[in-house]
């Protein structure tokens, strides 16, 4: 028999050689579930930055935008009043329908992107040159790009006017003009759209399966009828981010129309995102609760947009 004395001993001992029982459960339990639980422990900082920066200014954006502030002094709880008075703001009406003409157009990177991917997507001499004029724009900020089409619409000097000069027709101011200025914003804004969907493609058309190609060949599908059955569903994943990513800089545009008008002439080029600076940030009074209620309706149109395609999606997933 063990007398007290070896016992507390051989305890003692244990607890000096061994592991803790806590830890040794703790060490069990990451063996059993190492597989699961290490790919959390890498998204764990992702997903405190994308919570701390993007889904809580959300939700503080949503409670600003019930309140009358100036950003410094008190609040006062005005409820429902700021997204009542949008409702009579002609200005909110102008934006707005800038931003769907926006929407529109800006969709007209995607199928450009893709048939300047298809070009570049072959093996000839100096296709090395061609994917680094069309790579350009991506990489230059969007303020040198909105200064190049400034001076490209210049009514004096630009090249435009020269151009519709030689032809015979009068010079266009097409940046003071309200009939033409959101056309040539969007214009400015569609190249380096167009070069950042042409580089989704790429990526996406060095995974097409040559296989399929090959089989598609066997069935004398050719031209349309090969990019439309066997190239584009395998573009999928590449079309899902470019809609979502141009959808989402349509929406938000901003820099473009600062460097090249400033929301001018009188107000006609302003776009929602625009006009919530306007009237969060300017010299218009530092309505941060208006311009909260503005980028509330903002985000609203945005997440509208982007779910019904992504329901989309997945019903077309679940009809395959």
């Amino acid at each position: 028999m063990l007398t007290n004395k070896s016992l507390s001993s051989s305890v003692g001992q244990g607890r000096r050689g061994g592991k803790p029982a806590g830890r040794s459960a703790l060490h069990a339990f990451w063996k059993a579930n190492q597989l699961r639980l290490a790919p959390w422990l890498f998204l764990a900082p992702g997903i405190l930055m994308f919570l701390l920066y993007v889904i809580i200014p959300i939700f503080q954006s949503m409670n600003i935008s019930f309140y009358a502030w100036d950003g410094l002094g008190e609040k006062e709880f005005v409820g429902l009043s700021n997204y009542v008075e949008l409702m009579d703001d002609e200005a909110f009406y102008t934006s707005l329908k800038n931003n769907i003409i926006w929407l529109v157009l800006y969709m007209l990177a995607i199928p450009a992107g893709l048939f300047v991917a298809l070009f570049l997507n072959q093996n000839v001499r100096g296709i090395r040159i061609y994917k680094s004029l069309f790579f350009f724009p991506f990489v230059i900020s969007q303020v040198v790009v909105g200064l190049v089409f400034a001076w490209f619409y210049d009514p004096s000097y630009g090249l435009l006017n020269i151009v519709l000069g030689k032809l015979g027709f009068d010079p266009i101011a097409v940046l003071a003009d309200e009939r033409f200025v959101t056309y040539g914003i969007i214009v400015a804004g569609l190249w380096p759209q167009t070069a950042y969907c042409m580089i989704l493609y790429l990526t996406g058309l060095n995974a097409v399966d040559p296989e399929q190609i090959e089989a598609g060949r066997l069935d004398n599908a050719k031209g349309w009828r090969m990019l439309w059955y066997i190239i584009l569903p395998q573009l999928k994943p590449a079309t899902f981010i470019a809609v979502v990513v141009t959808v989402i800089g349509a929406l938000r545009s901003f820099d473009l129309i600062s460097i090249m008008t400033d929301g001018g002439p009188w107000g006609s080029s302003r776009v929602l995102a625009f006009y919530m600076y306007e009237q969060a940030f300017s010299e218009y009074g530092f309505r941060m609760g208006y311009g909260a209620a503005i980028a509330v309706v903002l985000f609203a149109i945005m997440m509208v947009y982007i779910t019904g395609f992504l329901y989309k999606m997945y019903r077309d997933e679940r009809g395959h």
